[in-house]
């Protein structure tokens, strides 16, 4: 699939298909026209009065008049200072995300770049070639303003990057892709480094992955709820309805679906004297549906954003060039905070399900820690040991990076929105909260195949038999790492959804 980027209309599948599918990218023509028209403005404009990014130096330095003969090194020198990052590389996903998003602000026409540009940020997608960006540079204000940089330096064939695998000088994989280096002119430097969309592509994989990842909790929890002989009742339809929060009846509604008459859950139905299931498994639908209506507010921020035009200074159409604060991350660093906050208590709850679990006291007659030979094995006791200390950590990363602010820039950016480490922090949570769900897939796994012969239903029967296709069942202890790991490969797919879905589940 060709993702054709003509300014408005990006969506965030359309990130990740570029981001993780390396789906091929084009301009429209339509596009093309915009930003010629943007481009005309600006060379109509470079020889009169002073113009901030045309013939003015930056932040601080705007006061300073540039001669017309050195506007085009001040656009490089641009790209080159702000290239000052530190630290690990981001991930290539995240790199592609930025380009991909960075070239659609260009494409909306209100930039004042030359479509070249644009066009040169495609063919690098389309290469295959990904800069070398560090983590740290960003504070989320004028934009992601060293993370892009990085990102067009390597454009003018500088730097370092990503190509075939190997880490090379840009000049080299430009060359090989039989691609010049670009020449930045007036407005440019700033036009490629002015804008959220680093933080933009992270919040838009994170969006990606939470949904599929409270489907999979959903699921998970069924697993769990047959595990330790829970009840469904209350999930019925009825009850939800009492409480009519959007995100609680579709959890709800994904565990009746999943849980559609289990023989393990009716089993007890008649002879438990339990007269209710501790708050874990009960309010699941109340938790996970919560972090849903959350994750929906996000995805709608996520779209405006994706609707708007991220520079300064804006090329607008009656020919007037005006500053504005459109790069600020603000927007986006609440809503990754707001995300983290929500998707840490899918986390939290998944833990208190699988202690649950484990204690032979709580486990309604199962072995204690799942273990073979009580005593001389451990069973699954420090895989929750793992699963908590994430939990736990989710915890820290759920502080608002948001509400904190550094001035730079000799005060001239003087409140920042630090929501690059917003976004960042978010990533780490998803991958925890993964990482939680695939120990309570494990576990609640094995507590189904130690209730035999009961059996469970079709949609929990099929993830449990697809857990069984790469993870032994119970057994001596063994190396517990590698079945914890082909747990969470499983739930970085669409594989649990699918199978459960063919085995007749409807999941939302």
């Amino acid at each position: 699939m060709t993702v054709e980027l003509h300014g408005p209309g990006v969506s965030i599948d359309d990130v990740v298909a570029v981001a993780r599918g390396h789906a091929p990218v084009e301009l429209s023509n339509e596009a093309v026209e915009r930003m010629a028209a943007a481009r005309a403005v600006v060379d109509r404009l470079a020889d009169g009065e002073p113009k901030y990014g045309i013939s003015t130096g930056f932040g601080a330095l705007a006061t300073v008049s540039i001669p017309p003969d050195r506007r085009a090194a001040l656009q490089t020198a641009l790209v080159r200072s702000h290239a000052a990052g530190m630290g690990d590389p981001v991930e290539d996903e995240v790199v592609r995300a930025m380009v991909f998003l960075r070239a659609r602000t260009l494409a909306l026409g209100f930039s004042g770049a030359r479509p070249l540009v644009a066009q040169a940020m495609v063919d690098v997608l389309n290469a295959g070639i990904s800069a070398i960006v560090p983590e740290y540079g960003s504070l989320g204000a004028s934009g992601d303003l060293a993370p892009l940089a990085h990102g067009a330096l390597a454009l003018l064939g500088e730097g370092e990057v990503m190509h075939n695998g190997v880490r090379r000088p840009a000049a080299d994989a430009l060359r090989e892709a039989g691609l010049e280096p670009l020449a930045l002119a007036e407005k440019e430097g700033l036009a490629v480094t002015n804008g959220t969309d680093a933080i933009l592509g992270m919040l838009c994989l994170a969006i990606d992955d939470t949904q599929r990842l409270l489907t999979q909790a959903d699921m998970v929890t069924a697993l769990t709820i047959e595990g330790l002989l829970a009840t469904d009742s209350p999930f019925a339809d009825d009850l939800q309805q009492l409480r009519p929060q959007p995100g609680q009846a579709v959890s709800a509604a994904n565990l009746r679906s999943m849980l559609a008459d289990s023989p393990i859950v009716a089993s007890h139905k008649d002879d438990d004297n339990r007269i209710q299931d501790a708050y874990s498994i009960r309010c699941t639908p109340s938790v996970h549906g919560a972090v849903r209506d959350t994750l929906d507010h996000v995805r709608r921020v996520a779209q405006n954003e994706l609707a708007s035009a991220i520079d300064n200074p804006m090329v607008l159409p009656d020919g007037r060039v005006e500053s504005c604060g459109n790069f600020h991350g603000a927007p986006l660093g609440f809503a990754a905070d707001f995300l983290a906050i929500a998707l840490a208590e899918v986390g939290a709850i998944a833990e208190r399900r699988m202690d649950r679990l484990l204690d032979k006291t709580r486990n309604h007659h199962l072995p204690p820690f799942l273990a073979d030979e009580v005593g001389v094995d451990s069973g699954l006791m420090i895989g929750h040991y793992t699963a908590a200390a994430m939990a736990s950590e989710n915890k820290r990363l759920a502080v608002p990076a948001s509400t904190d602010s550094l001035p730079t820039s000799g005060m001239q950016e003087d409140h920042v929105s630090m929501a690059w480490g917003a976004v960042r922090k978010l990533r780490k949570v998803v991958d925890n909260v993964r990482r939680i769900l695939a120990v309570e897939y494990v576990i609640s796994a094995r507590a189904i195949d130690l209730r035999a012969p009961l059996v469970p239903t079709g949609p929990t029967a099929a993830i449990h038999g697809l857990l069984r296709e790469n993870v032994l069942g119970p057994g001596p202890d063994r190396y517990v790492s590698p079945d914890l790991l082909a747990a969470e490969d499983l739930l970085r797919g669409d594989y649990l959804i699918e199978v459960a879905t063919a085995a007749g589940a409807t999941l939302s």
